[in-house]
């Protein structure tokens, strides 16, 4: 059995008298370490497939296996333990807490979870070693993002899942990230999870699961996924 295999999972929302479908039938397999891009168009289901995977949310069909487990089974209190022991979480916007430190940021993560990795030093592989102590009015937007995956990073999590972790950044910046989660793949061993709508990051991935109008359009596997360096987007 792969890392993650999503099997026919479905999900729908009733807004008033409309049904929305969101996810319909949708099946992929991730093995661990990969970093996968999920990629499609606003309204294309990907952001809840990345909440099912998260724990954020439910399907309503289908089964949802992370290291084996079928969390689509999970109780409300067993998908706050996942959440908090399984997954770390990276958004457009970084969610930090504005009175706290880089380095609170980072420690308030790893308190709550039994193996978590040392703040300090997430912090210096993130390139933010002197940058510790400075809050987040005082660091520019790739310094927060980066604080924000250090954060992700220090639950030292089984899942890495990140959502438009680009999007709030210019080009340049937006690369220094990618080349992070990239080497938090490739390097530390991480899965890790991107959902985007730029077509032009889809190289640097070792797996890309297009999804077009709640379902899975197509899935391709990238033998030699490009240099983030060497990546134009």
């Amino acid at each position: 059995m792969a890392y993650i295999e999503m099997k026919n999972s479905s999900k729908r929302y009733q807004t008033g008298d409309t049904e929305i479908i969101a996810n319909k039938d949708v099946s992929f397999e991730i093995e661990k370490g990969e970093l996968v891009i999920i990629l499609g168009a606003s309204g294309a289901g990907k952001s809840t497939v990345l909440n099912i995977l998260g724990g954020m949310d439910t399907n309503d069909e289908g089964q949802v296996f992370i290291d084996g487990i079928d969390i689509a089974q999970f109780n409300s209190h067993q998908r706050t333990n996942y959440r908090r022991d399984d997954v770390g979480f990276v958004f457009q916007f970084y969610n930090l807490v504005p009175n706290l430190t880089a380095k609170e940021n980072v420690e308030l993560a790893s308190e709550i979870v039994a193996d978590a990795l040392n703040p300090e030093q997430v912090l210096i592989e993130v390139g933010l070693g002197n940058r510790m102590n400075n809050f987040p009015a005082q660091l520019s937007g790739g310094e927060q993002q980066r604080v924000a995956i250090a954060r992700a990073v220090a639950k030292n999590p089984k899942i890495l899942l990140c959502d438009e972790p680009t999007g709030a950044l210019d080009y340049q910046t937006g690369k220094q990230v990618l080349k992070i989660l990239q080497e938090m793949s490739h390097a530390k061993g991480a899965t890790v999870i991107i959902v985007t709508h730029n077509a032009s990051l889809a190289p640097i991935a070792d797996r890309v699961i297009h999804m077009h109008d709640a379902g899975v359009k197509e899935i391709r596997l990238n033998p030699s996924p490009q240099d983030i360096d060497t990546l134009e987007y």
